[in-house]
């Protein structure tokens, strides 16, 4: 059976100009519009019945699309989806989770069967492929996360670049010189996604603003002991460590532990990641909370005002939120 994307691909268009073409929502060039009437009639096409049943009424249902791509924690994005289903149900609206790694053609596939009435969009890269789709879709959608460029998006995250910087800065504020960032996995750095990137970014800039000697260290979940002896080998004066890595947090405290250093004395640690993570440690971690609770609230309230026609910002920044811990201490000077 053809898909829209066969359609799309025969008459040389986009698969969103092939839903236009079906609906009508947009004006298309009549040169287009015959194209993609020429590859329905040959590929023998039939646009999903439902979808054109349900034309212009709504399903009160919201697709939140998560990836569940190598190198994320799925507890974390869990709490996302929490938050984004138990938000919903506020306003009487059903979720859909899309877990495929399926680009543009699951979006242009769920727009299409008129399933949900708007999207939630998570895991966004700094050039995120889906991005010329979600931009030109009849569905309003919403991401968390932020791109290299939102406009004509609605963007909504906790300020990442800000909380990288206010590790740093709370590091520096304690008399601390040589910092390092362990950082998510390889692969996520690999895939530019922007939540990770912005982490480097703000932890850079403040060390560097700061005039710390600083690294940056990308690190999979069970290599922490791997990871400290790393540091310690190339950073010997070491006294700070910033976490962006869930599941390494409380290992990697064990591992500076285990191989002489006692923390806060003798090192301090602080983190990216949610409040009830960073007090379950057994030095509890100073730590920027990863605001999963709000955020998801936050996107939901956005869909749906822009479902009733309301104007929303492009753009909403969470501002970080730092808790001090048993983790950090002043640097001694030996």
């Amino acid at each position: 059976m053809a898909k829209i994307t066969d359609v799309a691909r025969r008459a040389g268009v986009s698969p969103s100009t092939v839903s236009y073409a079906l609906s009508g929502k947009r004006p298309i060039s009549e040169e287009t519009r015959q194209r993609v009437e020429d590859a329905i009639r040959e590929l023998g096409y039939r646009p999903h019945a439902g979808a054109r049943a349900l034309a212009g009424r709504r399903s009160n249902v919201l697709a939140l699309v998560v990836p569940l791509r190598s190198g994320i924690h799925v507890p974390t994005v869990m709490q996302f989806a929490v938050s984004v289903v138990t938000t919903a149900r506020r306003y009487d609206h059903d979720v859909l989770l899309l877990t495929q790694e399926e680009g543009e053609d699951g979006l242009t596939r769920v727009a299409d069967t008129a399933l949900v009435d708007a999207l939630i969009v998570m895991d966004v890269q700094l050039d995120d492929p889906r991005l010329p789709l979600l931009r030109a879709l009849h569905l309003p959608s919403v991401l968390i996360g932020f791109p290299a460029s939102s406009e004509g998006l609605t963007c909504v995250d906790l300020d990442f670049r800000a909380a990288g910087e206010a590790c740093v800065e709370h590091l520096a504020r304690l008399g601390h010189r040589v910092v390092a960032l362990v950082g998510s996995p390889p692969e996520v750095y690999v895939r530019q996604t922007a939540f990770a990137q912005s982490v480097v970014q703000g932890f850079t800039a403040a060390a560097d603003r700061c005039g710390m000697s600083s690294t940056v260290h990308p690190c999979e979940p069970d290599a922490a002991r791997a990871v400290a002896e790393q540091l310690l080998r190339e950073q010997p004066a070491l006294t700070g460590v910033v976490v962006h890595n869930e599941p390494l947090l409380q290992p990697l405290v064990d591992a500076f532990e285990q191989l002489g250093l006692r923390v806060p004395a003798d090192l301090s640690v602080t983190a990216i990641c949610p409040d009830e993570l960073a007090e379950s440690v057994r030095v509890p971690v100073t730590s920027v909370a990863l605001p999963s609770a709000e955020v998801g609230a936050r996107a939901v309230e956005l869909l749906m005002k822009k479902l009733d026609g309301t104007a929303v910002p492009e753009s909403t920044l969470l501002p970080p939120r730092m808790t001090e811990r048993a983790s950090t201490g002043r640097r001694t000077v030996s």
